[in-house]
Order: C-alpha cells, then sequence, then structure tokens
C-alpha cells in the first residue's frame, strides 16, 4: 500500500498555523491530481490544497480545526490508480459494439435500474460549487441543484453562477418558498417569543483582527487629527473627463485615484508618516506601498498598491479594481497583502460622516476617508454650498510630532482641492517660474 502525506503548506512567513475551513471532497473519495481538496483559512487569507497525486483520500484532519504549517492533514493511496487506468482500458470495444450499444440506447428507454447505474455515475464534484461559486450563488438566493457545472465532473464553476438566469432567482417556487419562510419566522416571532442563540467559532481572520487591533491600542501612542476637503474641483474633474477616461483606459475616473496619488506626493515630504519603529530602529522608506483597506465576507483586508508614487491614475484604479474583485472572492493571496507603508480606508462608501480609523500595525499612520456631503461654507464672504469631505490621520506618536501631522493632512487637502498641483507636486505656476 502506498500512502502519500499531504501536509499543509507554507503560505507566509508569518503564518505558523491555519484553520481547516472545509472539505471540497468526502472522505475515501478518488481524487486527481492537481484537484482542490480543501480551503484552508490563515490569519489574512483563504487558500485552497490541491492534490499532489492521484488517489483515494483518507482524512486525518477535520473541518474548523486549528492546524500547524507542515502537518499532515490527509493521506492519499494511490495504490488503486493503476487498477481504475486498467478497468477503463478493457471498457474499450470494437467499433461495431459501440454502434450497437448506441442504437439501443437511441431505440430503447433506459429501465429504473439502468437510470439508476446512470446516476451512480456521477461524482461528487457533480452539483458542488467552488467557494467563489458558492458565495455568488448564496448571494443570488439559488440552491445548488439549479445548476448545471461546467467544470470537471460537473462542478459548479464561478462564470456558472455569474451566468445564473435572473429567472431561477425570481421563480415561483422561489418566491413561494420565501413567503412561506416569512410566515413561519413571523408566527415564531409573534406566537413563541424566541430567544435562541447560535454560537459559531470564531474565524481565524477575525481572531486575527481582533488581537491586531488590541494591540495597537496597547503599544502605540495613537492620536487622530481631522480636517476637511472640499470636493468641488475632484468633482468637476470627473464630470468633464470620466467619460473620455474611461473610453482611454477600459476603468473609470473614481475618488481613490485621487486621494492614493495625494497621499503618495504628500508622504514624500513628510518621510516619517513613511516609516515605521522596528525595536530601536526607524526604518524609512523611498517608496509608497499604499494599502487599500476592502471590506469582505470574511472581514478587513488590506491588499498593497506596489510603488504607488510611480502610478499613473487609470493604473491605481485598475490595481484598486484587481484587489477589489480578489477581495470579494475570497482570492486575496499573502503576497497581495504583505508589507505597505501607509493605508487609506474608505468608510464614506458605508455612509460614515466622521471616525477614528486604528492604525494597521507597523505602519506610523492611517488616512480615514470619510462621506461626501453638502455643507455652507463661507468662500471669500460669502455663504455657499459646497461637497466636503471629513479626513482623518491617526498616527503613532512615537515616531510622527503633531506639526508633522498636521502639515501631511493639509498637505493632503491642499491636493485635493487644486488637483493641478499633482502634475508637478507643487503649484505649476510657481514651477513655471522656478519660485
Amino acid at each position: 500500500m502506498s500512502k502519500i502525506e499531504i501536509k499543509v503548506p507554507t503560505v507566509g512567513e508569518s503564518v505558523t498555523e491555519v484553520t481547516l475551513a472545509s472539505w471540497l471532497v468526502k472522505d475515501g473519495d478518488f481524487v486527481k491530481i492537481d484537484q482542490p481538496l480543501a480551503e484552508f483559512e490563515s490569519d489574512k487569507a483563504t487558500f485552497e490544497l490541491p492534490a499532489e497525486v492521484s488517489g483515494t483520500i483518507t482524512f486525518v484532519a477535520k473541518e474548523g480545526d486549528d492546524i500547524k504549517i507542515g502537518e499532515v492533514v490527509a493521506f492519499i493511496d494511490t495504490d488503486g490508480v493503476q487498477a481504475i487506468v486498467n478497468s477503463q482500458q478493457s471498457i474499450v470495444t470494437t467499433e461495431d459494439k459501440k454502434e450497437e450499444v448506441k442504437e439501443t440506447i437511441e431505440t430503447k428507454p433506459l429501465t429504473n435500474d439502468q437510470s439508476q447505474i446512470a446516476n451512480d455515475q456521477t461524482t461528487y464534484a457533480t452539483g458542488t460549487a467552488s467557494p467563489a461559486a458558492q458565495k455568488i450563488l448564496d448571494e443570488k438566493g439559488v440552491e445548488n441543484k439549479d445548476v448545471e457545472g461546467t467544470g470537471v465532473d460537473g462542478r459548479i464553476m464561478k462564470e456558472d453562477a455569474l451566468k445564473i438566469e435572473k429567472s431561477i432567482v425570481d421563480s415561483p417556487q422561489s418566491i413561494e418558498k420565501k413567503e412561506a419562510e416569512k410566515t413561519i419566522d413571523h408566527r415564531l416571532s409573534t406566537n413563541n417569543f424566541s430567544r435562541s442563540e447560535k454560537i459559531e467559532k470564531m474565524s481565524r481572520m477575525r481572531k486575527t483582527i481582533s488581537r491586531r487591533l488590541v494591540a495597537v491600542k496597547n503599544e502605540t501612542a495613537m492620536l487622530t487629527t481631522f480636517n476637511e476637503v472640499d470636493m468641488t474641483r475632484i468633482n468637476q474633474i470627473r464630470d468633464t473627463y470620466k467619460k473620455s477616461f474611461e473610453e482611454k483606459n477600459g476603468i473609470g475616473l473614481g475618488f481613490m485615484s485621487f486621494f492614493t496619488k495625494a497621499c503618495t506626493l504628500s508622504l514624500q515630504k513628510y518621510p516619517s508618516i513613511n516609516a515605521y519603529i522596528d525595536d530601536e530602529n526607524i526604518v524609512y522608506h523611498d517608496f509608497c506601498d499604499i494599502s487599500i483597506a476592502v471590506s469582505t465576507p470574511k472581514g478587513l483586508v488590506v491588499p498593497v498598491i506596489r510603488n504607488a508614487e510611480s502610478m499613473s491614475f487609470a493604473e491605481i484604479e485598475k490595481d484598486i479594481k484587481r484587489l477589489a474583485l480578489l477581495g470579494r472572492d475570497g482570492n486575496l493571496s499573502m503576497q497581495d497583502m504583505e508589507g505597505g507603508t501607509f493605508t487609506i480606508t474608505n468608510g464614506g462608501v458605508f455612509g460614515s460622516l466622521m471616525s477614528t480609523p486604528i492604525i494597521n500595525q507597523p505602519q506610523s499612520a492611517i488616512l480615514g476617508m470619510h462621506k461626501i456631503q453638502d455643507r455652507p461654507m463661507a468662500i471669500n464672504g460669502k455663504v455657499e454650498i459646497r461637497p466636503m469631505m471629513y479626513l482623518a490621520l491617526s498616527y503613532d506618536h512615537r515616531i510622527v510630532d503633531g506639526k508633522e501631522s498636521v502639515g501631511f493632512l493639509v498637505s493632503v487637502k491642499d491636493y485635493l482641492e487644486n488637483p493641478e498641483k499633482m502634475l508637478v507636486g507643487v503649484d505649476p505656476v510657481k514651477a513655471l517660474l522656478e519660485l
């Protein structure tokens, strides 16, 4: 008997333990090489474990187990592989027999026994959705049995879930089912006054987020300074150039590219905000790797835009969209989230008017964007209604002084209210006059 150990692979230098989120096959199934076996959850991301060889799998770990890197989670017995190959070869018949079988099938309906045999040919994959596909189906309220998978052995892929017809989602059966569930829920809530509780194990990512947030509050001298920015000029630029920008670059012109570019220029003026403390040393960076906070079904993650200071607006927008889609589908890798010298988080998309963001260690600062709201402002002695946004900069006072933090935020505000300054990093008229 030849058994191959299936171990948890190394997924990052700082990751020593992962959680077995779910098995994608059944214990005792015959699996093929490179077939996804299980989904694991690390401190920062989820990943699938593929089969190294073909054979029959035997589980060692169970769903929900916390497993150290390098530990065995299953065995794959490869002895049965050749027998399966031989049995498949023995099925080969002459062309005449094939035609005879084909004619018989076409002219004679299957008996009950034959139908059962045909049904037995399905595998574990038939009707099983990949993690990304399952998420989409759950959001649409579609059951797996209503989707025809195009993957190996009938596995439901992400593309299948995306193409599912809306008619299935809103079919009379599904509407009737939802109405029945509402009736039951209403009856239970009004007659029985249900006070049930549900206990779920905290995910590894949520535990990591909790631990890191508490550590930041305890280990840093965190302060927050606030300012507000008039978004009039940016709105005018987007209204004027949004269509032509999208036609040329194939991506929409959002707000994040303006904020990212403004931050990279300001970070070069205030290098301590782009640095972090390492024991008794301060590590400065001549590059700006901007972490963008992204909300996912499994928690908040911060994928990184590398060398954002050298990127154009279109390149920034494309990278943000790429990372956001990966985060939504749970496909972000450890490499996508490692590093980062400064973080931007946008609570405005959820309607937040003002908040105090928490530093993403080991970074020394984080910028919080908020909701754009029309407010009366005093402009040249007159009251005008302007689209205003509050900005919040949380920083580590151990490395960043108050003067630097306020100066940085004023610089960001200046670039956003005068976007033409981003072209050369200073006022273009002063640059022209060499002042």
